[in-house]
């Protein structure tokens, strides 16, 4: 059986929104407003995948699971990341997120049986320290909360991923998508309510910016790397997920004015040499297996 590419390059999707959504928010929403950012994020984006998807879950055990896996990846992670956010140096939260190939392989492995082959290991850990050259040099006190708060996060997420994928077999890209931002959404919209109180004003910059977040960073995003989610092994998503990264540094240098260091340049060559060789197993072991 041949290498599924388009799955991966569907997936690809994914990381490299997510990565755009940093500038986008850096540069267009208003910075004292998170939990709204988050929220206003995550519910319009469920609404629209409704309204495509117009389907829902059937049964008490789909709605539990449906609302569950919505608190795991959109609510939960949202404000646990926030959090992270407020109390950490953007380098280590995100050297801390970088870990998220070799979490989601290890919960893929317990859950679904899926046993991470040695090639997709070596490509997270390769593109793990890829990252960490693109982060470094970032400074600030390393608070213990913070750490815990990211790293609760990247569980939270990870477990979610690999539920979806066993929960969901029967479940669109688009229907999990929609309804999966719709319950997370609900919450953060509770939560900023209680914690930020009316909604920031937005300008047509930030409109735009947040129309790009919605419906590109979260809407198409989202259901891109659920696809991927249903076609690839948990430990070739999570690989290919370090682009997110990769692409905030680029857009950075190309949009933003900023200079890329030579440590930086092989970051980045390390993380897309990671992901080729996650890939590269999995097209081995889909031949083998055939």
């Amino acid at each position: 059986m041949e290498v599924n590419w388009r799955a991966a390059l569907v997936t690809a999707i994914a990381p490299v929104a997510w990565g755009a959504t940093y500038f986008v928010t850096q540069h267009t929403l208003p910075a004292d407003s998170p939990l709204w950012g988050s929220a206003l994020r995550a519910f319009p984006a469920g609404l629209v995948l409704l309204a495509i998807a117009r389907s829902h879950p059937h049964g008490a055990r789909e709605w539990g699971r449906t609302a569950l896996l919505g608190v795991l990846n959109v609510g939960g992670f949202f404000l646990l990341i926030y959090i992270a956010a407020q109390l950490l140096p953007t380098s280590v939260a995100s050297s801390i997120m970088a870990a998220s190939p070799l979490v989601l392989a290890a919960f893929a492995w317990a859950i679904l049986g899926q046993r991470p082959a040695a090639r997709v290991i070596a490509g997270a850990v390769i593109g793990i320290l890829g990252v960490l050259l693109l982060v470094a040099g970032g400074t600030g006190a390393i608070d213990g909360w913070g750490v815990a708060a990211s790293a609760t996060g990247l569980a939270s997420s990870s477990l979610g991923y690999v539920l979806t994928r066993r929960w969901g077999g029967t479940a669109t890209p688009v229907m999990a998508s929609a309804w999966q931002l719709l319950f997370g959404g609900g919450v953060l919209l509770v939560v900023a309510l209680i914690g930020e109180g009316a909604p920031p004003a937005l300008d047509a910059t930030g409109w735009a910016g947040l129309a790009f977040v919605t419906l590109i960073g979260t809407a198409a995003a989202n259901v891109a790397w659920f696809y991927g989610l249903q076609r690839l092994t948990a430990g070739a998503v999570g690989v290919i997920g370090l682009l997110n990264p990769v692409t905030g540094v680029l857009l950075g240098v190309l949009a933003g004015g900023e200079s890329l260091a030579a440590a930086q340049i092989i970051g980045i060559v390390l993380v897309l040499g990671g992901i080729l060789l996650g890939q590269l197993q999995w097209r081995r072991r889909r031949a083998h297996l055939s």
